[in-house]
């Protein structure tokens, strides 16, 4: 695997114009005290709720009290979620759902919730979270997995000991470079933290600030592509420190290879559940247009230049993750296909290269023209007029599906609950790959449920399955 660039936003923000977009190189460090004055009241304000989480104590033992104790300190995790993930997805537009966000949280903050702030973030969707590796107490009190924790370290004045002791309760190291230093130094300390690393832990990510904008790019392109190259097999990334689009798009196309003549990159673009669409080229100056737009662009080797995707056609895309095969030779493209008479790919109007889509897509692509012309009659028409119908069907077929017990009989059954769940999901606008992003956010949680049923919602399908039986 190559280890690659992203960006890390230590004093500007995610969401200003220039760099709202380049998280779609996969991964993104956000700093909430230091990227943005404008947000850092709605990041205090999740801190405090998850301090009066932390405050409710659950430990009494009168039974009724603690009972209420804990229902509190649940109502107080859920606002605090609530909060985090507004935070995170509407005031700084990240997409937790495909990029791995990391999160910098303050010693402070965390000791005084009890770790309680850390959980929060990463149930709101975060990958992981950035802790100062020297304070230890804080490292303990964040409460999390080691392989979700980051500790963070200056470059200036590594010590093997602190390091070590930070691996117990972090699966990953970060260290932040100094600047002013020769290539030569820099590489120095790199090849010390793999030595104090390597042994305790696979993961290091390396900070690195371009020192000024008038310096030439292949200065950066260089030092990180050697970084990457000393990071074997994926174990170990680069943050760029408040990059341009253009210093991380051509970072990270510095750390890619190529037998191509002429250089270019093969490309699969695919939508968000792996489908792929089809095949095409980048080039080092088409991922920097697409990390500064959002979008699919690619190079036309017909037009010997940049392709934007959609510009002619209308059927643009939107762009929300890059990543590199396992060789580092190849890039695939993960994105949203749009249009405005419908969502094509390919030039002869269908979504894939490969003719028409199977299996659920090709079933939602025909509710969508259902929802809009389907004939009088028709059994599907019925279900998009009548909620009470597809209600009731919905609850029918979840409840043979519960009870079937070979394997045909379940396939079939899981059949049956998924074209009636498609209609719901087509009727009220929700896609495919709307229920794939929820999925992937769930993935990220640490705060478990129990799952019990609920007895309400048991009773309520009894009473539609009773009525179904008349």
């Amino acid at each position: 695997m190559t280890s690659l660039p992203f960006p890390s936003f230590a004093n500007s923000s995610p969401t200003d114009e220039s760099s709202q977009h380049l998280s779609a190189s996969g991964c993104c460090r956000i700093s909430p005290q230091t990227c943005s004055s404008t947000f850092t009241d709605d990041y205090l304000a999740i801190c405090a709720k998850n301090k009066e989480q932390a405050l409710v104590d659950d430990s009494i033992e009168d039974k009724a009290a603690k009972e209420e104790a804990k229902k509190l300190k649940k109502k107080y995790m859920k606002q605090g979620v609530a909060m985090a993930s507004k935070y995170l997805q509407e005031t700084l537009k990240s997409d937790v759902s495909i990029v791995d966000v990391q999160v910098v949280i303050e010693a402070e903050q965390i000791i005084q919730t009890d770790g309680c702030v850390c959980a929060c973030f990463l149930d709101a969707g975060c990958a992981s979270i950035v802790i100062d590796g020297s304070n230890l107490e804080a490292l303990d009190a964040a409460k999390i997995p080691k392989e979700r924790l980051v500790a963070t370290f200056s470059g200036s004045d590594l010590d093997s000991n602190a390091i070590e002791a930070a691996l117990g309760f972090a699966s990953t190291v970060s260290v932040r470079l100094p600047t002013g230093l020769e290539k030569e130094k820099l590489m120095e300390i790199v090849n010390q933290v793999l030595t104090f690393v390597r042994s305790k832990s696979d993961n290091v990510i390396f900070e690195l600030l371009h020192p000024t904008s008038s310096a030439p790019i292949e200065e950066l392109t260089g030092l990180v592509a050697e970084i990457s190259k000393k990071c074997k097999d994926g174990k170990g990334s680069i943050a760029l420190i408040d990059p341009t689009a253009f210093e991380l798009g051509m970072s990270y196309a510095a750390c890619m290879k190529t037998d191509r003549e002429d250089g270019l990159y093969t490309t699969v673009v695919c939508t968000r559940a792996g489908e792929a669409l089809g095949l095409v080229y980048s080039s080092k100056e088409s991922i920097v247009a697409a990390l500064e737009c959002g979008r699919g662009v690619y190079y036309s080797r017909s037009r010997n230049g940049l392709w934007r995707k959609g510009d002619t056609s209308g059927h643009y895309q939107t762009l929300h993750r890059l990543d590199v095969d396992c060789d580092g030779d190849a890039l695939r493209f993960t994105i949203t296909q749009r249009g405005d008479d419908t969502a094509a790919f390919c030039h002869l109007n269908t979504l894939t290269c490969w003719g028409e889509p199977c299996g659920l897509r090709h079933l939602e692509g025909t509710l969508r023209e259902r929802l809009q012309s389907a004939p009088e009659g028709s059994y599907t028409k019925r279900l998009f007029d009548d909620e009470e119908l597809l209600r009731d069907k919905l609850v029918e077929e979840a409840q043979e599906l519960s009870e079937a017990t070979e394997p045909n009989d379940v396939a079939g059954e899981l059949a049956d609950v998924l074209y009636f769940a498609m209609v719901r999901a087509v009727k009220a606008g929700v896609s495919i790959d709307d229920a794939i992003a929820e999925l992937d956010r769930r993935t990220r949680k640490v705060t478990r449920r129990k799952g019990d049923s609920k007895a309400f919602r048991i009773a309520a399908g009894n009473e539609i399955l009773r009525k179904t039986e008349k």
